[in-house]
């Protein structure tokens, strides 16, 4: 069995107004994932201490990070990041679409990384959102093109995670939901689909991982300890999953694989 976890760390500062990327670590750690996806780093930031929190993250746990910063100042960075401890290569990391005419919008990214695990090499790509609606529909719109999850060395196994800010009725979820199947809401799956933010009584579904039809997912937490109600305003996503080896490992999209060439 295989887990991975999506978890939005708020630049590890805790609802107590604490800033402390050890306890997210150790979050982490509780939960003994094989990928984890992480939304909302600081990096040498002066507002959080100059700390590198995906680097720092990544050491305590004993894993490789790759990073993409969806905003750079001068030496200042902010953004996500895919750490694990198995065999992994950065496949591509870059920004997604604003909005026109709205240049104050935060910037938004994603990153894709190749991960062994399971006998099979996965795609993963961590990604995190916006806030308005129209935004969001033009960022997973170009997630779903050629040079994403139509692009042909995206191949199944593949899963696409992280804090989308879309709400499952919202246009953005449904659009990733015609092409992929959500985590939550599996075969496997007997209980209501459990919401992240926030984190102290959470009622919203925003945090989210989305699979190819090749994984079977086996069993979804919105990870609720002491600690992880405290370290973040978003509780953390644990997904247990395996890859059904009999089952055809093909591009999420034949027909875009086939356009892309």
């Amino acid at each position: 069995m295989l887990r991975i976890l999506t978890y939005n760390v708020h630049r590890c500062l805790g609802i107590d107004g604490r800033l402390a990327p050890e306890r997210i670590a150790e979050v982490i750690a509780s939960c003994r994932p094989d990928v984890v996806a992480l939304q909302e780093l600081d990096v040498r930031r002066t507002r959080t201490g100059g700390i590198d929190q995906a680097h720092a993250i990544a050491e305590v746990l004993g894993m490789q990070m790759h990073f993409h910063p969806a905003l750079r100042v001068l030496e200042e960075e902010y953004g996500d990041a895919i750490l694990t401890a198995r065999p992994s290569r950065l496949v591509k990391a870059g920004p997604l679409p604003g909005l026109t005419g709205r240049p104050a919008l935060e910037p938004r990214g994603a990153l894709w990384a190749s991960v062994q695990i399971g006998g099979f090499e996965v795609q993963v790509i961590n990604t995190h959102l916006g806030l308005r609606r129209h935004e969001r529909l033009a960022q997973v719109n170009k997630l779903l093109g050629p040079e994403w999850l139509s692009h042909p060395a995206c191949r199944a196994p593949m899963m696409l995670v992280g804090d989308l800010n879309a709400l499952p009725r919202s246009r953005a979820y449904q659009r990733l939901a015609a092409r992929l199947c959500d985590a939550q809401v599996g075969p496997h799956i007997h209980h209501s689909p459990r919401p992240t933010f926030p984190s102290r009584l959470p009622l919203l579904r925003i945090d989210h991982v989305f699979v190819s039809r090749s994984i079977d997912v086996l069993r979804v937490e919105a990870v609720r300890t002491p600690l992880a109600r405290v370290a973040s305003d978003h509780l953390p996503l644990l997904v247990e999953f395996q890859i059904a080896p009999a089952r055809e490992h093909r591009p999420v999209n034949q027909e875009a694989r086939q356009s892309a060439h």
